[in-house]
């Protein structure tokens, strides 16, 4: 069967054709034309309006997936790429690597309104990389492994701060890897050959908190019958890393913030203060100052610990990285000989790339371990995921539909829910085929069909 090649889409007299047509509601079956080629548009807002097959084949991600949810980070335009082109590596869900060129055009008609972004990629070079190379030393960092800008900005407070002695405030979601932050700040400094220590500060009750950090002296308290020495004494001379420090109690804060200023704490039942040395790293997921606003943190105390403060972002927000450390993982997991997974199947590729990540890398490494205990063989399936990746995702666009809008049973159902959920949205079409449970592109071909 002979192939049909389709025009180029590389002229801006076209694009301005192109424009006028989106404003017509003639966009989805123009660009139907130049399927073949690698593009995709992208509305101001940064949401999928049309995923080319052309781009299907060479990122795996399927229109169906895509279409009218957010741009995927790593292919969403920035701000220096408009009228330019830049170099990204995306990872196949195979677990080779590809070199693409993102070609960034847009779309802009002051009398209409229009504003949105063409994007094409160029394949320029291809590397067979297997599944135990795509981590490259460049990728990794103290144990941190990113390639997303955003983290390689991170990486260069951590480098730059542990040259100092200054209290750093690591901030982000559970799961996104605080912990590594401070060990890494403690490696890089001067104090890397003293103690490292950690606490949780939301796991332990007030009074063992207080003795834990503080030590205490025999007779305290009923059942202290020698000396202790908290984690202050022990981490002499090196890192101290409190984690949740907002869940601090008050009574606590006030004991804290003297250590930081004085160098001196009492510890529980003494009366005599003892001289400390020691680098506080704090962590939370909570923003200090409403828990300042709220009463439940001293602003002073605030002031002190965030010096530094480092800003975590949650792995949703640096899509590049799924693909990466999900091969990292699976590499540790290798290495235990129970299990050798060398491939990805696309559709649980799409899906994890999907996925918000609540738990961050915590929860990606969760996965892996999931996957390795119920599957066998070389290929990571979909049916090896856990069950929330199984089940049905609710669409929620913030309009009140009915259930029938999701599973029309006949062509005069869907034919309905189409029609009403076009009215529920005022005629705009990416949320009424979010609605019914479409992409655009289907939506508007179903719309077609029964002349809605």
């Amino acid at each position: 069967m002979s192939q049909t090649h389709s025009p180029s889409l590389s002229n801006k007299a076209l694009l301005s054709w192109l424009n006028s047509q989106s404003a017509s509601g003639l966009l989805v079956p123009f660009l139907t034309l130049f399927d073949n080629e690698a593009f995709y548009v992208l509305d101001s807002q940064q949401q999928v309006l049309y995923w080319s097959l052309g781009v299907e084949q060479l990122t795996g991600l399927n229109a169906d997936d895509v279409v009218g949810k957010p741009c995927v980070s790593i292919y969403s335009v920035k701000d220096d790429a408009i009228d330019n082109s830049y170099l990204i590596n995306i990872t196949m869900p195979e677990g080779s690597t590809t070199q693409v060129r993102q070609f960034v055009e847009v779309l802009k008609d002051d009398t209409s309104g229009i504003n949105a972004y063409v994007v094409r990629l160029t394949q320029t070079v291809k590397n067979s990389f297997s599944s135990t190379q795509l981590e490259s030393s460049s990728d990794s960092f103290q144990g941190l492994i990113s390639r997303s800008p955003a983290m390689q900005a991170v990486f260069q407070i951590i480098e730059n701060a542990a040259e100092t002695t200054a209290t750093v405030l690591v901030r982000g979601e559970s799961g996104s890897g605080k912990e590594l932050v401070a060990k890494a700040i403690h490696d890089l400094s001067g104090r890397r050959s003293a103690p490292f220590l950690a606490i949780n500060c939301a796991a332990l009750s007030s009074s063992l908190l207080e003795s834990e950090l503080f030590g205490h002296v025999r007779g305290a308290f009923t059942g202290a019958i020698k000396d202790h020495h908290g984690l202050f004494h022990r981490a002499q001379g090196g890192t101290l890393f409190l984690d949740e420090v907002a869940e601090l109690p008050l009574e606590l804060q006030a004991k804290l913030l003297r250590v930081i200023q004085e160098r001196n704490y009492i510890p529980v039942g003494g009366d005599k203060s003892i001289s400390v040395d020691v680098r506080i790293v704090a962590a939370t997921h909570r923003s200090l100052r409403e828990e300042v606003k709220q009463g439940h943190f001293r602003e002073d105390l605030m002031y002190r610990l965030r010096v530094v403060p480092i800003f975590l972002p949650p792995l949703r927000e640096r899509r590049e990285d799924i693909g990466l450390l999900l091969w990292h993982f699976i590499k540790l997991h290798n290495a235990d000989n129970f299990r050798h997974i060398e491939k990805i199947e696309p559709q649980a590729m799409r899906t994890l790339l999907d996925y918000s990540w609540p738990g961050n890398i915590r929860e990606l490494h969760n996965v892996v371990e999931y996957a390795f205990a119920v599957g066998r063989g070389t290929v990571l399936r979909s049916s090896e995921l856990p069950p929330e990746f199984r089940e049905p995702k609710p669409i929620n666009v913030g309009y009140a539909v009915k259930p029938s809008f999701y599973q029309p049973l006949s062509p005069d159902q869907e034919r309905e829910a189409i029609q009403k959920a076009l009215e529920t949205t005022y005629g705009r079409v990416s949320p009424a085929a979010a609605i019914v449970g479409m992409s655009r592109a289907t939506f508007w071909r179903k719309r077609k069909l029964y002349g809605v």
